[in-house]
């Protein structure tokens, strides 16, 4: 159980004004600081935590929430992170007791690491899939995908948005509306002048992270990604469902190791929305 002193402090909302603190949490755990990735998440998402009366935070998370503004369908929780020296205190349930509360009747989901597995299910959360994360240098080989990409313009937005709510279920404006800025590289695959996937890449610390990547199929996953990697030197980094055994199995042939399988889970529902099929990889695990 926490001590009195912890159990006594308040959750609050966290701003971008905490960015630091939130990367300095994420360093504290061993993670990267990722302050790019928590400003986005930050600005669309909501951040709670403790404040450590030392200096600092206690623990941190945010949930990003999809669907109505007002009347949210689906909400992701990600970075879920509690201080070594405040670890194993019971802070992490505290927080997520509090997220529960206040989301209400609407749905949740997570990506789990073996860690925080757990907790997730002592809570209620049920475990509907999984992602693998996987990284490397892309080494371009076998036979090029016949399916044409191309930088995604400002005229390509609301199909993409049409798309995205289509695969995932649930309305994502608000994360996808910031991709032309957040991204490094934006594409869209097309056929007869439709568009029928798109991917971005966005800086993550040394990698560039593919992410997301909606696909009508497999070779138009391939070929997004191709792209994707021509325009970097950088290791990719991706978390593909493993449902999509011939994309993940592509994409290892191709230089991109496997990192860690992390728990997709649930709670609320038994699973999640949209079509799984053209849903490659998230935006990022700590959203959706």
């Amino acid at each position: 159980m926490p001590t009195p002193s912890l159990a006594a402090l308040p959750i609050r909302r966290l701003t971008l004004r905490d960015l630091n603190a939130c990367a300095d949490l994420s360093e504290d755990r061993g993670w990267p600081r990722e302050e790019y990735k928590w400003g986005l998440l930050l600005a669309a998402g909501k951040g709670y935590g403790i404040d450590d009366p030392d200096g600092g935070l206690v623990t941190a998370c945010v949930v990003t929430e999809y669907g109505p503004y007002s009347e949210p369908d689906l909400g992701a929780i990600g970075m879920v992170l509690v201080a070594e020296r405040h670890a194993r205190q019971g802070i992490g349930r505290r927080l997520m007791r509090h997220i529960l509360s206040s989301m209400g009747t609407t749905p949740l989901t997570l990506h789990a690491t073996p860690y925080g597995h757990p907790l997730y299910e002592e809570l209620g959360f049920k475990v509907t899939g999984q992602a693998e994360m996987l990284r490397g240098h892309f080494s371009p080989g076998g036979a090029t995908p016949a399916v044409n990409t191309r930088a995604a313009t400002a005229e390509d937005l609301a199909a993409i948005l049409r798309l995205d709510e289509e695969v995932l279920g649930t309305d994502r404006t608000h994360l996808i509306t910031r991709l032309p800025a957040f991204a490094d590289q934006f594409r869209v695959a097309v056929e007869s002048g439709r568009i029928i996937g798109y991917a971005a890449a966005w800086p993550n610390m040394h990698t560039h992270v593919v992410g997301p990547l909606i696909a009508r199929d497999t070779e138009t996953a391939q070929a997004l990604l191709t792209s994707l990697a021509a325009g970097t030197d950088r290791p990719l980094r991706t978390d593909i469902d493993v449902r999509h055994e011939e994309l993940r199995a592509w994409a290892r042939e191709r230089g991109l190791a496997p990192v860690a399988l992390n728990s997709v889970m649930t709670y609320g529902i038994p699973e999640l929305p949209g079509d799984w099929s053209r849903r490659f990889a998230p935006l990022t695990v700590a959203a959706l």
